[in-house]
């Protein structure tokens, strides 16, 4: 089953890769971006196609993350109860989100970090009912973000490791 997913990968276009790598939800941009310069992608090609990847899946998590968790909810009791307890723990919590909603939003997406990025942005939006245009717009702004940074660590404008080494020698 392995070499069969394995083949089926190397029959693909490598644009095509680059757009699929954009659009899962561990690797988005951080992802896509360097495997498109590693096979020798113009920039703006490499960027481009990243992008597209990572906002194709935004509109319908957006659309969909609400009839999804509705439709889990009522069949399964353990989903009830998460997301019950998500919910409740992070409506507390949400006073400076509503505040800064799509400036916050933007800022979170943009961020290339683990457990931030468009899929995380769009759970971000939904629990605090950011509504859907203004959270489309805040987490392409995020994702604009993203790989811009991506973009000059790989170029290597930014030394991620000289920075984590400053880090860890000032504490």
């Amino acid at each position: 089953m392995l070499e069969q997913i394995l083949h089926i990968l190397k029959s693909l276009p490598d644009e095509l890769i680059v757009i699929l790598l954009g659009a899962m939800p561990i690797s988005e941009v951080r992802g896509a971006i360097p495997v498109a310069l590693a096979k020798n992608f113009p920039l703006a090609k490499a960027v481009g196609l990243a992008v597209l990847g990572n906002i194709i899946p935004v509109v319908p998590v957006l659309l969909f993350l609400d009839p999804v968790q509705k439709w889990l909810g009522t069949r399964f009791p353990i989903f009830k109860r998460f997301f019950d307890w998500l919910f409740t723990r992070t409506r507390k919590h949400s006073d400076a989100v509503e505040k800064y909603e799509a400036i916050g939003l933007a800022i979170f997406v943009g961020v290339p970090l683990p457990m931030t990025g468009a899929w995380s942005g769009c759970v971000a939006a939904f629990l605090f009912g950011i509504r859907f245009w203004r959270s489309f717009w805040a987490i392409t702004a995020g994702i604009l973000i993203a790989a811009a940074i991506v973009t000059l660590v790989c170029l290597g404008f930014i030394n991620i490791g000289g920075i984590a080494g400053r880090l860890l020698l000032a504490h």
